[in-house]
């Protein structure tokens, strides 16, 4: 499918556009700066002077499961006991971090917050009682161009609008005694790619190839579209591919954290280091004009609601999943969520197009 090259949106943070740049060249990230060293007991941990610099906003805190009378002795109905007191789900959560830091086990989590740690912004996920932290240039592509504005200033702006987003990450340090990790959600993206993009399965395939439907996880949502990632590569897609309906709004249909079904139209593995999707959430479902058009006669009124007005007239959406286009009602412009009532007065088959006019606006939903 020939695909039409269009420049990728940008995210802005106050009023002036920034680019998020999915799909640019990626600049030098600093490293997470911990150095595990062995306990006594053979867990693995940060220096005391280094916990301390990285969680300084919460020395006093602690996020370790303490003991409670969950740790006593339980009488178990089998061999193998099923449900997990407050220690064991403890001792899991603590066995989960240490597995990602030893051997790079990719884990997913929410963002819950994001923080000022010494200067710089970053993520802030809870693994069970863990703190996780991941600092902003492990944690998102920065864009090419700052556009004259403090780096930090626009990574907090590219952090908050990815709250509520999974994110996989890989632990890059940890103190069980303060309860603090520090991980890379870039690290993780590349094995995500490396495993999708660049693997073959026994059929010779990649497991991500052009046509195939596919998750996605929404991990940024701008008005003009969404910010996908698609197994360790953030694709942007746009209003036009998100619904065979025309909104104005992607924030009122989508949000960070939703995961989302997407036929795959692009993959340029070209560059390992630089790999680019392009998808659509609407051809990954059935184009509902043909059915929803047997509905509608020419010369009847049917209800819908105004979904977007533009230089080119007002959109209704009408029971099926189809627009129809209307002319500006000469009692003025109905607000964006009326209920109106149209008549129809031309279907185009070939064109897919539904034209009408309003005769009657209701009060906003």
């Amino acid at each position: 499918m020939a695909l039409k090259k269009t420049k990728t949106p940008a995210e802005e943070p106050e009023q002036t556009v920034q680019d998020e740049q999915p799909d640019g060249n990626k600049k030098a990230r600093a490293k997470p700066k911990a150095t595990p060293k062995k306990t006594q007991s053979g867990a693995t941990t940060r220096s005391k002077k280094a916990a301390s610099k990285t969680a300084e906003p919460q020395k006093k805190s602690k996020f370790v499961t303490q003991s409670s009378p969950s740790d006593e002795t339980v009488i178990s109905i089998a061999e193998h006991r099923d449900a997990q007191t407050e220690s064991d789900k403890a001792k899991n959560h603590l066995l989960d971090l240490m597995e990602s830091y030893k051997s790079d086990r990719i884990l997913t989590d929410f963002v819950q917050g994001v923080e000022k740690i010494n200067g710089s912004y970053a993520a802030v996920m809870y693994h069970g009682d863990f703190k996780v932290i991941i600092p902003a240039l492990e944690a998102i592509i920065p864009p090419k161009d700052y556009r004259g504005k403090e780096p930090e200033v626009v990574h907090r702006y590219m952090l908050t609008k990815r709250l509520g987003a999974e994110f996989d990450y890989i632990v890059r340090g940890m103190d069980p005694e303060s309860g603090l990790a520090v991980a890379s959600r870039l690290d993780a993206m590349k094995a995500r790619q490396k495993e999708y993009y660049f693997t073959r399965t026994w059929d010779g395939n990649n497991k991500i190839y052009e046509g195939i439907l596919a998750e996605a996880r929404i991990v940024s949502v701008i008005k003009s579209g969404i910010f996908a990632d698609l197994f360790g590569v953030e694709s942007f897609i746009a209003m036009k591919e998100l619904s065979y309906q025309r909104f104005i709004d992607a924030s009122a249909y989508y949000r960070p954290g939703q995961r989302i079904i997407v036929r795959i139209l692009k993959v340029d593995r070209s560059d390992r280091n630089n790999v680019t999707v392009a998808a659509s959430v609407k051809r990954a479902q059935m184009n509902p004009f043909e059915k929803a058009v047997q509905k509608y006669v020419t010369g009847s009124h049917y209800i819908g609601l105004v979904t977007m007005v533009d230089q080119n007239g007002v959109f209704v959406a009408l029971e099926g999943g189809v627009d129809c286009l209307c002319d500006y009602p000469k009692r003025g412009r109905p607000p964006i969520g009326a209920q109106v009532t149209v008549r129809i007065l031309g279907i185009d088959r070939d064109r897919q197009r539904i034209w009408g006019v309003i005769t009657h606006t209701s009060t906003a939903i």
